[in-house]
């Protein structure tokens, strides 16, 4: 309780009021548009319907702008909080459980793992992954190569993506799974990520329902778009990647890391393998790892790989998988690809690496066991 002589509490959202004068583009469950707030002009915002319905010209909106004011990188919008003269219908669906818990947005759906759905008999009676192989990443960008890697392995391989909620919490902020629709076999959002073709509580029912509800060979993990880092050894969101490798290993999954590597990136602790591969994967995954570098790198860049891999602990195999063919795939991608900023001429090694683990993983769903 807040007494009178307690100083007032801080704000933490940037409000604003407009009013719609354009529709933009749409995908899965995100309408982008441009709104005209007093003050700021023309700003690009962005509604998810399913939470706030579908604004139309000249409605008036409420924003939270804070993000877009502060110019953050993903995605540069002012987000759509309300209609407040024509709210959405209430919720009828299905379901209890209820993401981005306690905050004034939080939604309900049914989950994978819940009393209620079709599935939790089988997620309640599944003891292990049956050694799935798991690509874990750190970026969400990394997510199309890896897949390019697996497809142009073997395209008969299902291939299912787990997003977690270190980075954008609604699966619909990400155009590129709207563009992936036909090549995966389903998005699990898990923790308090939401908005994938199915819900789960944690990692480990997430990985449980990839893998015996959408049927995959293979399963991506990254958190969703956006990165969040302070610059300081622990500080970064991509350090989950560790915890998934954690949650692959209890559950009989292998983990195949997928290196963030770069020659590109300004800042020396992203270069060569980044200090957040190297934190994720060497210092935060416990049950072993195995670390895929690709062949053709570079004379120069590939000394300073296996350089950075050089510490690794025991407990994590590396593995140089060679790169034939993986550049074509990679230019074929469906979804352009972008990680930071840059493209694929700008950072080929980036992802390179993701399309290698990719292969890797592929090999190994094929052909069965790792080395020991």
């Amino acid at each position: 309780m807040t007494s009178a002589s307690s100083p007032a509490p801080v704000s933490r959202i940037r409000w604003r009021r407009g009013r719609v004068t354009e529709l933009g583009r749409s995908w899965r469950d995100a309408q982008e548009m441009t709104v005209e707030v007093p003050g700021d002009g023309a700003v690009r915002a962005l509604a998810h319907p399913s939470v706030v319905g579908t604004p139309e010209v000249g409605d008036d909106v409420l924003l939270n702008t804070t993000a877009w004011a502060q110019k953050l990188g993903t995605g540069g919008y002012a987000l759509v909080v309300a209609v407040p003269d024509r709210l959405p219908p209430d919720p009828i669906g299905p379901g209890h459980l209820v993401k981005n818990r306690y905050s004034p947005l939080q939604v309900s759906m049914q989950g994978v793992d819940e009393q209620e759905t079709e599935h939790h008999d089988l997620i309640a009676a599944a003891e292990d992954l049956g050694g799935m192989p798991v690509v874990v990443a750190d970026l969400h960008s990394a997510l199309p190569a890896v897949l390019a890697g697996v497809h142009v392995t073997d395209p008969a391989l299902k291939v299912a993506y787990v997003m977690t909620d270190g980075g954008a919490l609604p699966a619909a902020f990400s155009r590129t799974l709207d563009t992936l629709t036909d090549d995966l076999a389903g998005v699990v959002t898990v923790g308090q990520a939401f908005g994938g073709d199915l819900e789960a509580v944690t990692v480990h029912t997430g990985l449980l329902a990839a893998r015996y509800v959408l049927g995959a060979d293979v399963t991506v993990v990254t958190q969703g778009p956006g990165n969040l880092g302070t610059g300081t050894p622990w500080g970064f969101s991509g350090v989950t990647a560790g915890e998934v490798c954690n949650a692959t290993y209890v559950l009989g999954g292998q983990a195949i890391g997928a290196l963030r590597i770069s020659e590109a990136d300004p800042r020396p602790r992203h270069r060569g393998v980044s200090h957040h591969s190297l934190t994720a994967f060497g210092r935060v995954a416990l049950g072993g790892v195995i670390l895929v570098a690709p062949r053709g790198l570079g004379s120069a860049l590939g000394a300073q790989v296996e350089e950075d891999l050089a510490g690794q602990p025991e407990r994590n195999f590396v593995e140089w998988v060679d790169s034939e063919g993986l550049d074509e795939a990679l230019a074929a991608s469906p979804v352009t690809l972008s990680t930071m900023g840059r493209s694929l001429a700008e950072d080929r090694a980036y992802f390179l690496a993701a399309a290698a683990a990719g292969r890797y993983a592929a090999q190994l769903a094929i052909f069965g066991l790792p080395p020991t």
